[in-house]
């Protein structure tokens, strides 16, 4: 054997930076959004708002630049200012303003906990899956680490459920496949393993970087990337190029939801409107501050010296970056909104009742995304109707299959529910078994546990605890 050079092409997929920044944008709501570009707008010369970018160009006697920022209105939006007939009931009245009710944009913030419970809801998991499933997500960290043995878990469903260890197991593998990626893991290396397995084969490093994961990760510190190469065998730059693949990796994935979530005044992403008899959907106005690059800086490249000239480079590709991560965020979210709006007219028509089955699968394939992306999308966005601010999450549900061979939706299954227990004698309450009874006459089979789970969801006691003399 002997040494020899050789050349081989190849592609290879890297997570680079701009990709990591058009993640995270896709996943801030519009106040996250807004404190995001003004950190940009403070730290980037070549960044200003548009509002500065067109009151400049307004004062300025000479002849108005081609490449300014478009100020024009968008004729495929409706007049907000004014009530439009066609809004099919609900309210009307403007969306860029701040004159509607306030009451309908606060929000209780989105925990860790009630977002993959969310998707828990909407898996195809049994009922007894589903409860191992939420004990699981009871014993997450903020960090989204399962700190906790499955032994203790298995206590803790005692008596109801007697689960051993590798049933439990099962499930908390569902759930690693949840959003956001590395959900579940037991340690750091489980949690970066989670996240490699998401990327395409032909990453650049992927296959190295999985080993290191698997074993060397806890001695990385202390040996270095030399040490790990000798001790694997492998080139440096094999080694070096598989960890920086791992440090672009997220060590705390519950985070992306816990301590984004803090929001408690709702901005919405998305307008929605009816314009002859055909739902529409826009970005809205202010889901999202508009900047534009400061096209004085951008002229001033051409007259500075090497170094000043090479630094304001640097500072425009990043902008460029920046704007063109907000136009794919903005396009992915209407792509989505209008297919939700494609399937869920009815919810928007008659309320809550006409909600159909929807899942994340469902929308992703239409759209040709993964999941993952699609609850990004749509994790902490609103959408104004004329039902009132809603969360885009509101428009998904699970569902259950009628005698009509169709799907009812558990959200529409509830608000059956609640109308019947409205409607009841409030000295003889309806009993859940008796529920159950009416509503497999209206052809939704379900049983009374499951009549009984919807109610307890509802936060609507039991019978005998609604009994009132009147």
């Amino acid at each position: 054997m002997k040494a020899r050079l050789q050349t081989s092409l190849g592609q290879h997929l890297v997570m680079t930076p701009q990709l990591r920044q058009a993640i995270k944008l896709l996943q801030m709501s519009s106040t996250e959004l807004e404190v995001e570009l003004a950190e940009a707008v403070e730290t980037n010369p070549l960044l200003e708002w548009a509002e500065n970018a067109e009151q400049t160009a307004a004062s300025d006697t000479g002849e108005r630049s081609g490449s300014t920022a478009d100020s024009g209105k968008d004729e495929d939006r409706p007049d907000w200012s004014t009530d439009d007939p066609d809004w099919g009931g609900g309210k009307s009245g403007s969306f860029d303003g701040d004159d509607d009710d306030a009451s309908d944009r606060v929000a209780e913030p989105e925990t860790l906990a009630d977002h993959l419970l969310w998707q828990l809801h909407l898996s195809p998991l049994n009922s007894r899956d589903r409860t191992i499933g939420a004990a699981l997500i009871d014993a997450f960290d903020d960090d989204g680490y399962l700190r906790e043995p499955l032994a203790a878990i298995a206590q803790t469903l005692l008596p109801d459920i007697r689960a051993d260890e590798d049933e439990i197991l099962t499930v908390l593998h569902q759930i690693q496949r949840f959003d956001p990626v590395g959900i579940g893991a037991r340690t750091l290396g489980e949690c970066l393993k989670l996240q490699l397995h998401v990327l395409p084969a032909d990453t650049a490093g992927l296959a190295l970087a999985r080993v290191i994961a698997d074993g060397p990760l806890e001695r990385l510190p202390r040996a270095g990337i030399a040490g790990i190469a000798q001790e694997l065998k492998q080139p440096v730059a094999a080694v070096d190029e598989a960890v920086q693949l791992l440090r672009s990796l997220d060590p705390r994935p519950g985070k992306q939801i816990g301590e984004l979530s803090t929001d408690s005044y709702v901005v919405p992403d998305c307008v929605v409107w009816r314009q002859r008899g055909v739902w529409r959907a826009a970005l809205a106005g202010h889901a999202g501050p508009r900047v534009v690059i400061h096209r004085g800086y951008e002229q001033l490249i051409r007259r500075c010296g090497d170094a000043d000239a090479s630094y304001l480079r640097a500072q425009l590709q990043e902008a460029r970056w920046l704007l063109k991560s907000l136009e794919a965020r903005g396009e992915t979210l209407l792509r989505v909104v209008n297919r939700l709006l494609h399937h869920q007219a009815a919810f928007l028509e008659f309320g809550a009742q006409a909600l159909r089955p929807l899942t994340l699968r469902e929308i992703a394939g239409e759209l040709e995304l993964h999941e993952s992306t699609i609850s990004r999308a749509i994790a902490r966005k609103y959408v104004r109707t004329p039902r009132g601010t809603l969360p885009l999450r509101a428009f998904f549900a699970s569902g259950i299959d009628t005698d009509s061979g169709g799907e009812a939706s558990s959200t529409a299954i509830q608000s059956m529910l609640r109308k019947l227990i409205e409607a009841e004698n409030p000295r003889k309450p309806l009993s859940d078994a008796k529920l159950a009874e009416m509503l497999k006459t209206s052809g939704i089979p379900v049983a009374r546990r499951t009549v009984a789970k919807y109610r307890e969801a509802m936060n609507i006691s039991a019978s005998h605890e609604r009994v009132r003399i009147v």
